[in-house]
């Protein structure tokens, strides 16, 4: 009798047991590394000086509506602090001469200025990240004053040091752990205002250890917080303990030699192998055709990159891992260098073919998001061979369904190619719809977007 009470009960707790037992169908929220709204986004970054005739915060929040047109998410301010005088370059001075961490610079307008133009870009539905100046202030920062000599890096007489040929500039001392005190004060100085993260001026210029020390209790404060920077480290593209995104200037420069036909494509594909080895999965990598450096110091995407800046703007929105970035002008084609000390402000925004081209562009990135998403939550690239000329690069991302292939002739010879698709397909630019096997005859630099239908 009790070998039988004690089976009847073994039963029952079988089918007990079962009954608790997770469904395959069910799923569970996916830890996230990133603020769940970055994983999609596509950053621009805005030079205050130049973005309107009176290069002020008003000036920027005047276009808030042309920008959420555009669609772009993220909105990247150039550094907006109080620029010093000693050593000024030309006549407005660096941006990244800072004077002061606390203060805006009087130029672009007030403290409430700056709060009238975060809170309307927040209302939106825009991110606002500051450009955070680490390495180094201004001579006559503040804190030349107000801290101890050894706040700052000095030579043997004494003096502070500056890097490269930035004279304009003083480094600021990582071996005194009270410059780290003051940077993490001044930082969440502007958090407490709402602004949403930074991208962080020359990252990997300053020890490592001072981000991975600072930022996690930063992030602990502030999870929606959305870091970038400006390095290619490894060792502090740790989302979850430092940095959401850092910059894939590797990836920039073989871009820029491709569509001068000093590389191939099958450089960006080792290149793909290669980043995959080096960094994580979770690693975001900003991806760009231009930044203000770029604009200013080594010429605008045209001049660099000619018929090619189009077909390299697409890989940049499409490669796996990778973040895009636009930069102020690239939506309308601007094809003139910024000066970058003076006022050089873009009077004209009249929507044109570029800004068509920026439009569909960004839309096909969202529409895509499951196969395209930056980091961990985006699809692998698979790298297809369809023509036996070498100047093609093909390669399809998909997940969870959805599916996105692109093709692209990276080079000046028109070329033809063959490729099987598993389905219907449509183009983001054209609208055209392929299925099966398509002979496709490409001209130099010609690209296809397409998505799974």
């Amino acid at each position: 009798m009790r070998k039988i009470v004690a089976i009847l009960c073994c039963v029952l707790l079988l089918f007990g047991c079962k009954g608790k037992t997770k469904k395959a169908s069910d799923t569970s929220p996916v830890a996230l590394h990133h603020p769940e709204w970055s994983y999609n986004s596509v950053v621009y970054e805005v030079n205050t000086r130049q973005f309107s005739p009176e290069g002020t915060f008003e000036g920027v929040r005047k276009q808030l509506p042309r920008l959420k047109e555009l669609g772009v998410d993220v909105l990247w301010l150039m550094p907006i602090y109080e620029i010093g005088k000693e050593g000024r370059k030309g006549t407005l001075g660096s941006y990244y001469a800072v004077a002061d961490y606390k203060k805006t610079n009087p130029d672009f307008g007030t403290m409430d200025d700056f709060q009238r133009l975060l809170d309307e870009a927040h209302s939106q539905g825009f991110k606002v990240i500051l450009d955070w100046v680490p390495n180094h202030t201004s001579p006559d920062n503040v804190w030349m004053k107000e801290k101890p000599a050894d706040f700052y890096e000095r030579d043997s007489l004494g003096n502070a040091k500056f890097d490269y040929d930035w004279d304009d500039t003083r480094s600021l001392n990582y071996e005194n752990r009270e410059v780290w005190k003051a940077q993490d004060e001044c930082m969440r100085f502007w958090l407490k205002k709402g602004v949403d993260g930074f991208r962080c001026d020359v990252a990997g210029e300053v020890p490592s250890i001072f981000w991975n020390t600072i930022l996690p209790a930063m992030k602990k404060d502030y999870p929606q917080m959305y870091l970038l920077a400006e390095a290619e480290k490894p060792d502090i593209a740790n989302p979850d303990s430092a940095f959401d995104a850092t910059y894939a200037w590797d990836l920039h420069h073989i871009l820029n030699d491709v569509a001068q036909g000093k590389k191939a494509p099958r450089d960006i594909k080792e290149y793909v192998v290669e980043d995959s080895r080096k960094f994580s999965s979770t690693a975001f990598r900003l991806m760009f055709t231009s930044n203000h450096d770029e604009n200013s110091w080594n010429g605008t995407e045209f001049e660099r990159m000619g018929d090619a800046a189009e077909a390299m703007q697409v890989l940049c929105f499409t490669l796996p891992k990778g973040q895009p970035l636009v930069y102020t002008g690239q939506e309308i084609g601007l094809d003139r260098r910024l000066k970058f000390f003076e006022k050089d402000p873009i009077s004209d925004w009249t929507s044109n073919a570029h800004t068509e081209f920026f439009k569909k562009l960004i839309a096909f990135r969202h529409a895509n998001a499951k196969a395209l998403s930056a980091g961990e939550m985006g699809a692998d690239a698979k790298f297809l061979s369809i023509s036996s000329f070498q100047g093609v690069l093909c390669y399809s991302r998909e997940k969870d369904g959805n599916g996105v292939i692109v093709i692209a002739n990276l080079s000046k010879e028109p070329t033809e190619a063959t490729i099987n698709l598993d389905g219907k397909y449509k183009e983001a630019f054209s609208g055209k719809t392929y299925s099966d096997v398509q002979s496709l005859k490409l001209k130099p630099w010609e690209y296809l977007l397409l998505s799974k239908q």
